[in-house]
C-alpha cells in the first residue's frame, strides 16, 4: 500500500481513485469544510489542512507529514488557478499574473522543496505535478496561466534529468479541457470538456499501465496539441483555438 500525499485537494473524484486501488491518501487544500466532505465520504482518507498563501502552513504540514506517515511515497502537486486576462484593457495591472505564478509555480516549486526529502528516502517513489494541455499551445486570453504551465513542463524535464540516478520517478500530468471548476462552475457543466470521470478513468489505466512516455502522462485527447508543433499543425492549432 501506498501512501500519497495530494497537494492540494485535487477533485474528490482523483483522490477516490487512489483510495479504493488501496493506497493511502492524504489529501490536501484550504477548505476544511470540503476536506471534511471528502474523507467523511471515504473512510481512511486522510484530509490535512494546506493554504500555501500562509507561509507558516507548509512548514506545519511538512512536519507533520513526516512525523505521522514517514513511509510517504507519492506526492501529487496539483496547486492551480486559472484566470482570464485582457492585457489590452486600460487599468489592465499583473495582480492576476502574479497570483497565478504565486499558486502555479511558486506553489508547486515549494510543496516539491518540502516533500521531495522524504521521496528520496524511500527505495522507489514517485512525484506527479499537473501541467496543462494549454502548456504546448496556449489560449491567449489566459496568458499568464498557459506560461505558468510551460513553466512548469521545462521545469520537470530538468527534474526528471536532476534525478535520474535517485529512485524518485517524476510524472506530468498535461490535462485537457476537463470538467472541473477551475475556472468556475460553468466548467463543470461544459459539453465541450472532457467529464471528470471518463478523464480519472484514463489517467488510472495509464498509471496502472505504465504508460507514460518520457514521463508525460497523456490521454487520446491530448495528442494533437501534445505534437501539433512537431506535426507542423502549430499555427493551424493555434488559430483554431484563438479566433481573431
Amino acid at each position: 500500500m501506498a501512501t500519497r500525499f495530494s497537494s492540494p485537494a485535487p477533485p474528490a473524484a482523483s483522490a477516490e481513485a487512489f483510495h479504493d486501488r488501496g493506497n493511502r491518501v492524504i489529501v490536501t487544500g484550504r477548505r476544511k469544510a470540503l476536506l471534511d466532505q471528502i474523507t467523511a465520504e471515504r473512510p481512511g482518507l486522510i484530509g490535512l489542512t494546506l493554504d500555501l498563501a500562509d507561509p507558516l502552513s507548509l512548514p506545519r504540514l511538512s512536519a507533520e507529514i513526516r512525523a505521522s506517515f514517514p513511509e510517504l511515497n507519492v506526492l501529487i502537486a496539483n496547486a492551480g488557478i486559472s484566470r482570464a486576462e485582457d492585457i489590452t484593457a486600460d487599468g489592465w495591472d499583473a495582480a492576476d499574473a502574479e497570483a497565478i505564478v504565486a499558486t502555479n509555480i511558486l506553489g508547486v516549486l515549494r510543496v516539491t522543496a518540502a516533500v521531495l526529502p522524504l521521496l528520496k528516502g524511500q527505495p522507489n517513489a514517485t512525484l506527479i505535478a499537473t501541467s496543462s494541455n494549454l502548456a504546448f499551445v496556449p489560449r491567449a486570453d489566459f496568458p499568464s496561466y498557459c506560461a505558468s504551465k510551460a513553466f512548469l513542463h521545462s521545469w520537470l524535464q530538468s527534474l526528471r534529468h536532476q534525478l535520474r540516478n535517485i529512485p524518485v520517478e517524476v510524472l506530468e500530468l498535461a490535462p485537457p479541457y476537463v470538467q472541473t471548476e477551475l475556472t468556475g462552475v460553468q466548467q463543470a457543466r461544459d459539453t465541450r470538456a472532457m467529464p471528470l470521470a471518463a478523464y480519472i478513468a484514463e489517467v488510472m489505466q495509464l498509471l496502472g499501465l505504465r504508460v507514460h512516455p518520457g514521463g508525460e502522462v497523456l490521454v487520446e485527447r491530448d495528442r494533437a496539441r501534445r505534437w501539433a508543433e512537431r506535426d507542423g499543425l502549430y499555427e493551424a492549432t493555434f488559430a483554431a483555438m484563438n479566433p481573431t
